[in-house]
């Protein structure tokens, strides 16, 4: 299940959730729409794991954006551990599933 999120909220969120997917996007942003149902699938297809999957508006949240630092949209980011682990600008399926696929394998 893919939750909206804000700065506020990922701040928080940071300090209890090891793994966490973000998808970055604006409402202008036709790719990131089209992108929109593919992080979804991610998200279903990895809802038995011990990830949270995120998305948050960059427009409207300059904190989240510049602690990713956020070159282009859609942008997905990785992080484990308080700490950004991958970023890509790809709305690519397969890319961003092996991008989750190594954020599972991240031991504690």
């Amino acid at each position: 299940m893919v939750q909206k999120s804000d700065d506020q909220s990922l701040k928080e969120l940071l300090k209890t959730d090891s793994k966490i997917v973000i998808k970055f996007y604006a409402n202008w942003c036709g790719l990131c729409r089209l992108f929109a149902s593919k992080y979804q699938k991610i998200s279903n297809k990895n809802s038995s794991e011990n990830l949270l999957f995120l998305e948050i508006n960059a427009e409207e949240n300059p904190w989240s954006r510049n602690f990713v630092e956020i070159s282009k949209l859609p942008f997905v980011a990785t992080i484990y551990n308080q700490k950004v682990v991958e970023t890509s600008s790809s709305s690519n399926l397969e890319y961003v599933e092996r991008m989750v696929d190594r954020l599972k394998q991240a031991s504690q």
